[in-house]
C-alpha cells in the first residue's frame, strides 16, 4: 500500500484538487483508493457531499481508539459515488485535537497505526492535509512514504513553501527513513507574467525537487467539484485531467519519466 500526503502550509494552492484528481485516475485504473481528509474545514469531505459539521464518525474518532484493529478502524470509512474510491472523512471536531491531546504519548502515530490496519484492503492512500503545522500534519507526515507539495505559481505561495520545506526538514530528522517529496506547480496561467515569473523562480530555487510539468488553470475543476466527481471521471480530456494523469505517471515511475524526457529532447 502506497501512502501519499498532499501538504502545504498555505491554503488555496490546490491540495484537495490534487488529492481528488490523482485518486480519480487511480480508481479509474482499478486501484483500491482511500482518501483521508485531515483538515477540520473538511473541504474534501464536502466535495463528496458530506457535511463535516454532522459526521458521527470521522478521523477524529481514530484519536479515541486504543486498539487500531481493522474492526475498529474500518467503520469510519465511508463510500463515495466513485467505484473503488473510499473516504476517511473529517469533522470540525478535529480543530480541538491539539488542545485536547496536549503531550499525550503516541499522538503523532494515530494515523500511521490506523492505516496499517487497512493495508490489505487498499492499494493507495492519499492524505489531504490542513495548511497548518500541528498534530494533524505531524500524523500525516509520519504515516506517508511520499509527500506532494502543491504550490500555486504566484509569489506569496512561494513564501508559504519556504515554511513547509522547513517543516519537512524537521520531520525528516525525526523519521527513521527518508521522506520522498516533489513540488507540484499548480494553477499555472501561461498568459500572465506573474505566473511564468513565479514558475521560473520556483525552478531556480528548488531545481530537481520541482516536477517538470505544471497543473494549469482549468475552470472544469470547479464543475467537477460541483458534481462531486474527480475531474477525470467528469471529462478526462480537459487540460487539468491530462495534467494530473501526467503527474500520476511521474509518481508511479519517476525514473521512466526522466528517461522519456531525455529521449524526447
Amino acid at each position: 500500500m502506497k501512502i501519499w500526503a498532499i501538504a502545504n502550509q498555505k491554503g488555496g494552492v490546490g491540495k484537495t484538487t490534487t488529492a481528488v484528481s490523482l485518486a480519480g485516475h487511480l480508481a479509474t485504473q482499478g486501484s483500491r483508493v482511500l482518501l483521508v481528509d485531515m483538515d477540520p474545514q473538511g473541504s474534501m469531505t464536502s466535495y463528496f457531499g458530506y457535511d463535516p459539521d454532522d459526521m458521527s464518525k470521522s478521523i477524529y474518532s481514530l484519536f479515541q481508539l486504543g486498539d487500531f484493529s481493522y474492526q475498529n478502524v474500518s467503520p469510519v470509512i465511508i463510500d463515495t459515488k466513485v467505484e473503488h474510491l473510499k473516504l476517511l472523512p473529517a469533522s470540525t471536531a478535529l480543530a480541538t485535537l491539539d488542545r485536547q491531546l496536549g503531550t499525550k504519548e503516541g499522538k503523532g502515530l494515530v494515523l500511521k497505526k490506523s492505516l496499517a490496519a487497512l493495508e490489505e484492503h487498499f492499494d493507495y492512500v492519499l492524505i489531504d492535509c490542513l495548511p497548518m503545522l500541528g498534530i494533524l500534519m505531524v500524523n500525516a507526515l509520519a504515516a506517508c512514504d511520499h509527500l506532494l507539495l502543491p504550490v500555486q505559481t504566484e509569489f506569496l505561495a512561494l513564501k508559504g513553501l519556504e515554511r513547509m520545506m522547513n517543516t519537512l526538514d524537521m520531520i525528516t530528522k525525526s523519521r527513521k527513513s527518508a521522506l520522498q517529496s516533489v513540488i507540484v506547480p499548480t494553477m499555472f496561467d501561461r498568459r500572465t507574467r506573474a505566473s511564468t515569473d513565479s514558475l521560473r523562480a520556483l525552478r531556480e530555487q528548488y531545481g530537481e525537487k520541482v516536477w517538470s510539468s505544471v497543473i494549469p488553470v482549468d475552470t472544469q475543476f470547479r464543475e467537477a467539484s460541483r458534481q462531486g466527481l474527480p475531474i477525470s471521471l467528469m471529462n478526462k480530456s480537459t487540460r487539468g485531467s491530462k495534467a494530473y494523469a501526467a503527474l500520476l505517471v511521474y509518481l508511479l515511475n519517476p525514473v521512466q519519466e526522466r528517461h522519456l524526457k531525455l529521449v524526447s529532447s
